[in-house]
């Protein structure tokens, strides 16, 4: 689930994965509308891994790894600066209200290994606290969310327009007929009634990372 990139993203978001790769083209069209857009207020729930703005370099790269066929080297350094590229929305001023959505699992999940994902939960932790940031965690015990057909994008923007995307509907293309959109945004605010509050889910990847 991703209900990232939760999701509300911006025109016609986010995330990559070891499930529901829908192709690098969606990816890039979201990736250049939270850069570009200065409005752009992304949302949205994380099934495979964290969303893009909040994974570090290390556990971005392991991710990409698991990808089979695998990238050769060139692809996999384009790959991973690109998603560090997205990282620049967290500096931008004013800064865009991020919201995502964090399966337990992928807290727990040792992609790269004991030490990369202790960076990334202390990564997670770093981003979390930011004031324009709010990362909610799914439990795993609570299985009954609309989130469980894959991830759920969006980006909304000043001027009140808005597009989105799903991993199980439309085969992943983006969308911004408002009647679609008001089912992604109905989908997303149920997965987010149904997860943790922000302060519980920061104290719950503390509590994460002390045991691994």
């Amino acid at each position: 689930m991703q209900a990232e990139e939760e999701v509300t993203t911006g025109h016609p978001a986010m995330g990559d994965g070891v499930r529901g790769e829908l192709g690098d083209d969606v990816r890039r069209v979201f990736g250049h509308l939270i850069r570009q857009a200065p409005g752009a207020q992304p949302l949205g729930d994380e099934s495979a891994g964290e969303a893009g703005a909040a994974r570090s370099e290390e556990y971005a790269r392991a991710l990409l790894e698991t990808r089979r066929p695998a990238l050769s080297c060139d692809e996999l350094e384009r790959a991973v600066a690109a998603r560090m590229a997205r990282r620049s929305m967290l500096d931008r001023s004013p800064a865009p209200e991020l919201s995502f959505v964090q399966e337990e699992v992928t807290l727990r999940r040792p992609i790269g290994g004991r030490m990369v994902l202790r960076q990334q939960l202390e990564h997670l932790l770093g981003v979390a606290r930011l004031r324009s940031v709010e990362i909610q965690v799914m439990p795993t015990a609570r299985g009954d969310h609309p989130g469980t057909g894959g991830r759920i994008q969006m980006l909304k923007f000043e001027d009140g327009t808005a597009v989105g995307r799903t991993d199980d509907e439309l085969g992943g293309r983006p969308v911004s007929d408002p009647r679609q959109l008001r089912i992604l945004e109905l989908r997303y605010g149920i997965i987010r009634a149904r997860a943790l509050s922000p302060g519980e889910s920061l104290a719950f990847i503390e509590q994460v990372l002390g045991d691994t």
